[in-house]
């Protein structure tokens, strides 16, 4: 960001918990002050954007991508290729109380966060313009984030970024050398020493 280069000492603001804050869009009841809702999980008597909700997607006001446009490259000056910056830029607002986090967040609101998160992924992933579909989180301004309301975001982008297809070939490698997944693999050797596993239900394993 531009004042990030500020030639005067900058003071980090801290991190104040507070239930509501009056400027802050993504509280409950300021419902107005973003772009309208794509999804939200609401009261059932609740229209959409108004207060009633629980979690709420909606376009990044400042998108990164816009939904308009064509995935085709084309040549400019018989070399170069360009193509529209097409995509989905969204941000997920993960609970109507500003102080949360997700580690105060209970197992069911935590676990609606990530159905969300599913709910975009698999209605983005019926434009077959996209190619990869990324959900990210930045908690604080040091990681970027302008607001401190526990939010996500999600771009969906025409074409794969290059660390991705990276390590996507090196998977095909492995697999053509051992004729196993090599995730697949990390994930028993992790398992079987035990010593980085986070968490291990019938259904997940969780290791760093």
């Amino acid at each position: 960001r531009p004042n990030d280069f500020s030639s005067s000492k900058k003071e980090h603001r801290k991190d104040r918990l507070e239930k509501q804050k009056p400027d802050c869009p993504f509280c409950e009841g300021d419902e107005d002050k973003t772009p309208p809702e794509i999804c939200a999980y609401r009261s059932g008597d609740s229209e959409p954007n108004t207060p009633g909700w629980w979690i709420r997607t909606v376009p990044n006001r400042f998108p990164a991508l816009g939904i308009e446009g064509r995935s085709e490259r084309r040549r400019v000056e018989d070399f170069y290729r360009m193509m529209d910056g097409i995509g989905a830029h969204e941000v997920i607002i993960e609970t109507p109380q500003h102080c949360a986090t997700i580690g105060t967040m209970s197992d069911e609101q935590a676990g609606e966060v990530v159905l969300m998160y599913l709910d975009r992924f698999l209605d983005l992933k019926k434009d077959d313009r996209f190619e990869v579909i990324t959900c990210f989180r930045n908690r604080g301004e040091r990681a970027g984030a302008s607001l401190l309301h526990p939010h996500s975001q999600l771009i969906a982008t025409p074409m794969v970024p290059g660390q991705l297809r990276q390590r996507l070939e090196m998977a095909f490698r492995y697999y053509d050398d051992h004729g196993d997944c090599v995730f697949c693999e990390m994930m028993k050797k992790e398992m079987q020493d035990g010593a980085r596993v986070v968490l291990e239900n019938e259904e997940f394993v969780v290791f760093e």
